[in-house]
């Protein structure tokens, strides 16, 4: 989510994440894909006791969830990373009274900010004033998954099986996946990247109906990447922005942002982020090496810091969301109407044997988060368990 977006949303509290479940399917389920919204979809199946599986492409789970340990003395969020709203969406996610995740969370309130821009650095502190929401401490988003939902489901989950062809034009929905094994269920919920439905890696007999082809394609998903540099000393601010704030209202022209990754955690190391989404990102996303990216970073931080990046750099590690084959981008940003009335179209059955969920099928103040994912999946499985079997021939 983009940064301005999040500081009129990060307070936002909901409801639906604990919807009166009308339980009338009793059949066998595949999703497909197990990021956020496929895992919490499975989760919910496995609560309810209907018989599922989860086809995922990659050879772990998370999708653009996704964590590294060894590079820092703390965990890092290589993908997801802000939680974006209230701390309580945490407990909420896991639909059960007698659960209260153990996860300490830290109030994100940078106090130093700045901008660069044509060749000035500038303080921006006032911005703090406007801006707090929340971040793991010890833990991360894939972190959370791991413990709290992965264990329940685990081993209904299919790796290393992208799905090639998803035919629904019998009683039966049939699934193939790129090595020619075939799966076979009452319904299916799709919960992809858009990007993938975007570049059609899926072909769907018959053919979705016009109306869901055209949503999903009329969403931009742009490039998106995350970088992690150590430094011997920590010259940078909390938040730094290679632009103008004002610049920033526009999110069609994406988004660059270095940030202290350390801040709030319980760590000695220096450790900067870079995340950037959109045209920005493409910049990064389209260079052949890592090397080719990390010198670029360099270079940049250099000339706003009179060489001190170069002289104290350590290590990096780069995460190119743009060219993971199974992910392919960041996530929607740009909502040919709006979002409630794209997440509506995006989010509605097809005969009742196909269900979508993703972080783009939600409304306005939940889009491109890890809690809306989650509140998509919900509702998907909302949607489906109200329609018995029987009500989806014919259809």
């Amino acid at each position: 989510m983009p940064f301005i977006s999040s500081i009129l949303k990060s307070c936002s509290v909901h409801d639906d994440l604990r919807p009166d479940f009308e339980l009338n399917f009793k059949g066998k389920v595949l999703i497909i894909g197990a990021g956020a919204a496929g895992l919490t979809a499975g989760y919910l199946l496995n609560r309810f006791g209907i018989d599922f599986k989860i086809l995922e492409a990659a050879s772990v789970f998370g999708g653009r969830v996704k964590r590294t340990d060894n590079f820092a003395d703390f965990p890092i969020d290589l993908g997801a990373e802000w939680i974006h709203e209230d701390p309580a969406v945490l407990a909420k996610l896991l639909h059960d009274p007698q659960r209260k995740p153990e996860i300490e969370v830290i109030t994100y309130n940078p106090k130093t900010i700045y901008t660069y821009h044509e060749r000035k650095l500038k303080k921006q502190n006032w911005a703090s004033k406007f801006y707090s929401e929340h971040k793991f401490k010890n833990t991360t988003w894939y972190g959370f998954f791991e413990k709290n939902i992965v264990p329940n489901i685990g081993d209904r989950i299919v790796f290393n099986s992208p799905v090639s062809e998803i035919d629904y034009s019998g009683a039966k929905v049939t699934v193939k996946n790129t090595e020619g094994a075939v799966f076979e269920a009452d319904r299916v919920l799709l919960a992809l990247p858009l990007k993938i439905l975007q570049n059609e890696s899926v072909t769907f007999i018959p053919e979705l109906p016009a109306e869901k082809t055209d949503a999903i394609k009329g969403i931009d998903v742009p490039d998106g990447i995350k970088v992690f540099i150590e430094f011997s000393e920590k010259f940078y601010p909390d938040m730094l922005f290679t632009e103008s704030l004002s610049s920033l209202l526009d999110e069609s022209a994406g988004e660059r942002l270095y940030y202290d990754a350390a801040y709030g955690k319980n760590s000695k190391r220096n450790i900067l982020g870079l995340f950037s989404v959109g045209k920005k990102a493409s910049a990064y996303t389209k260079l052949a090496t890592d090397q080719e990216v990390i010198a670029k970073i360099l270079g940049e931080l250099d000339e706003i810091y009179a060489g001190r990046a170069g002289r104290t750099y350590i290590k990096h590690i780069v995460q190119n969301w743009s060219k993971e084959p199974y992910i392919q981008g960041a996530y929607g940003i740009d909502f040919p109407e709006s979002a409630n009335k794209s997440a509506a179209q995006l989010s509605r059955p097809v005969m009742n044997k196909l269900y979508f969920a993703g972080d783009a099928m939600i409304g306005e103040d939940r889009v491109s988060t890890v809690p809306g994912a989650a509140a998509s999946a919900y509702r998907a499985i909302n949607a489906l368990l109200k329609v018995p079997l029987q009500s989806a021939q014919g259809k």
